[in-house]
């Protein structure tokens, strides 16, 4: 307690250096899966998708982030035991924040489209675990994390794959796939408004006074995809092809009409994340934020203060502009060849699974979520159209994040621990 009273003020400034790192992390490493799959199809320039990006990954991260975390990230942590040491905490969370920042920082260097959240969970798992009890460690809701590095791409990817197989039957075997498309992007582009919509609703916007239940989401949703279908059939009203592009590829007014679907996929891929994904860095540093304000009680929960949903949304938003360019080169362009429409079903395939995580409270990876999307839309190419060798560098450097943010963690820790005590 007397390291709390004494040096309160320093943990806080220190929680939020790391925290803003954590959360460059996020936006450098996980816009990715937002935006790789828009630049990779061609449909969006890098600058373009930057600036959606930017837009949409700080609305997501600040509307729809949370309006109450659980101050113990996940329910990873048993609180009780630490009730008498809340110092430790302090410096685990500070530990965990500085060590999940640090192995994205190092995996976005090489292109690795890591999982945040795994990286801040197995910094929690390694500080708890060494540093204070294996006893404080939840292993059961470790397990159900370890085992959604199964279930999210393969939900993903199986979700990816019929709407790609849905688009090669409706649209690409057609007799004039430029009409069938015409026809069909509306359609699709009310399945992409509605399920962005139902994202923002089931997180919950009750930080801003919104409170809404499952049906009354569902209802605004059906409004929202119906907008966004005469939107997306004003919008491709001037779309035409000719002879001469068609000579070159066949489907080229196809993927001009997918187009402009690609931009509504990105834009609700960003919002999706950024909401998403903000807590993997907001939630340590509101743990320690609430634990030093109550002169070191351990609360279940606390109330989420706005100014750190901003400082978590500005955080990833740097980091995307800074460095999100290298892991979009491998989503986008590394484990298969993407055009509009590939983009599109592996796009709404992982906002979709999102969205089923959220109403099931499944712990997933947006990243492993956008990755398995992807595979799915090359396997329905067939397995010839998937670079093996780059994924099978995505599958190793996913094993890797768990243990290498345990041993940072633990690292930084001890010395925390030492410097304070």
């Amino acid at each position: 307690m007397d390291i709390i009273a004494n040096y309160g003020t320093v943990l806080i400034a220190l929680a939020c250096i790391f925290g803003f790192f954590m959360a460059w992390g996020v936006g450098a490493n996980d816009v990715a899966n937002a935006m790789g799959t828009s630049v990779g199809s061609k449909a969006l320039t890098i600058k373009q998708a930057i600036m959606i990006a930017i837009v949409f990954e700080f609305a997501g991260a600040y509307l729809a982030g949370g309006a109450v975390t659980a101050t113990i990230r996940k329910g990873i942590i048993d609180p009780g035991i630490m009730a008498a040491t809340p110092e430790l905490l302090v410096f685990g969370m500070l530990a965990a924040l500085l060590a999940a920042g640090v192995w994205l920082l190092v995996a976005t260097h090489f292109g690795w489209p890591v999982s945040t959240t795994h990286s801040i969970v197995g910094a929690i798992v390694g500080f708890a675990a060494v540093g204070i009890s294996v006893d404080a460690v939840a292993w059961g809701k470790v397990g159900k994390i370890v085992a959604s590095w199964v279930v999210s791409p393969v939900l993903a990817g199986s979700v990816a794959f019929m709407l790609y197989r849905s688009v090669q039957r409706l649209v690409m075997d057609s007799p004039d796939p430029f009409e069938s498309a015409k026809k069909y992007v509306p359609i699709y582009s009310f399945m992409v408004g509605f399920v962005i919509a139902m994202v923002t609703f089931t997180k919950g916007l009750k930080h801003i006074g919104l409170g809404l239940s499952f049906a009354e989401s569902a209802v605004y949703s059906l409004v929202a995809g119906v907008l966004v279908f005469f939107l997306a059939k004003y919008l491709q009203r001037n779309i035409t092809q000719t002879k001469e592009e068609n000579a070159e590829y066949h489907f080229t007014g196809v993927e001009k009409v997918f187009g402009v679907l690609m931009m509504f996929t990105a834009c609700a891929m960003a919002f999706a994340h950024g909401s998403n994904d903000v807590a993997n860095a907001v939630g340590p540093l509101a743990a320690v934020v609430s634990i030093v304000g109550a002169g070191g009680e351990v609360a279940q929960k606390s109330a989420m203060p706005h100014w750190i949903l901003l400082l978590g949304g500005g955080g990833i938003v740097v980091g995307l502009v800074m460095y999100g360019h290298k892991v979009i080169a491998t989503v986008g362009t590394g484990i298969t060849e993407l055009t509009p429409s590939r983009g599109f079903a592996a796009t709404l395939a992982a906002a979709t699974t999102v969205v089923i995580a959220s109403g099931t409270g499944l712990p997933i990876s947006t990243t492993h979520t956008l990755v398995g999307a992807v595979l799915g839309v090359g396997i329905a190419r067939g397995l010839g159209a998937l670079n093996l060798q780059v994924v099978g560098t995505i599958f190793m450097s996913w094993i890797v994040t768990l243990p290498a943010g345990a041993g940072l963690a633990i690292l930084f820790f001890f010395i925390l621990k030492g410097v304070f005590a």
